[in-house]
């Protein structure tokens, strides 16, 4: 089986879990496993339809937030067999991971998957529920809203987002209105928008701010595994 990943998280899911040149394809933005070395074919917007197609592939794996329908329609057109995933919340990423492995051939279970699920499903219930905001790209302000897999990933730690019941799942919310909320904590992660000690934090004078790895926040693969206690540190860090 030969398979091309449209996903970064999907990406490292599959490159952890089947036979070494399964994977024949990936996008620019797929920087895990370290050192992954297969055909590049463009970003996760803006796919390279034709150098994908070029692959012969049996499998292209995409996500409906993450890639366009435009391309994965054009992917289908000229035959690609196209499977979408939708990831929501953890336990959505846990079946919907299992079934990528599953159309991906993988027929024993990766111990990787298994140490995540068993990690979320042992966290204990937060003692304390904080406010968060979320920014997840400046000029404009976007922050993250309801029905989100990060969002869900901060709330099984204790902290439930401020804009969970915007209409919209990634909202543009001025700054001042950002400030305005007063949330327990700031939190900035690494991407999609790169924040950083000197670029984010200057924003929210006053109010406690968390830089965290945008892989353990937004990713849905092994990093599922380490991620509530990577996260949970530099939260407790900005936020005791």
């Amino acid at each position: 089986m030969r398979v091309v990943s449209l996903v970064p998280s999907l990406t490292e899911a599959v490159a952890r879990s089947v036979r070494p040149g399964t994977l024949a394809g990936a996008t620019d933005w797929c920087t895990h496993p370290p050192g992954l070395d297969v055909v590049r074919v463009g970003g996760t917007k803006n796919p390279k339809t034709d150098r994908v197609l070029s692959l012969a592939p049996d499998l292209v794996i995409a996500n409906e937030e993450e890639n366009r329908a435009p391309d994965l329609e054009a992917l289908r057109a000229a035959g690609a067999e196209v499977l979408v995933t939708e990831i929501r919340d953890v336990p959505q990423a846990f079946r919907e991971l299992a079934r990528v492995l599953d159309a991906c051939g993988v027929t024993a279970r990766p111990r990787w998957l298994d140490e995540a699920e068993a990690v979320w499903s042992s966290l204990p219930e937060p003692g304390t529920r904080r406010r968060a905001v979320v920014p997840i790209w400046r000029r404009p302000w976007m922050v993250l809203g309801r029905d989100t897999f990060a969002g869900d990933v901060l709330a099984r730690l204790g902290f439930d987002l401020v804009h969970a019941t915007h209409p919209d799942r990634y909202p543009r919310v001025p700054l001042p209105e950002l400030r305005a909320a007063a949330p327990d904590l700031v939190v900035l992660p690494d991407e999609p928008y790169r924040f950083t000690a000197d670029d984010g934090p200057e924003a929210f004078p006053g109010l406690p701010c968390a830089l965290v790895s945008g892989r353990h926040l937004t990713w849905y693969g092994p990093s599922l595994a380490e991620a509530p206690r990577v996260l949970g540190r530099a939260l407790r860090a900005a936020h005791p």
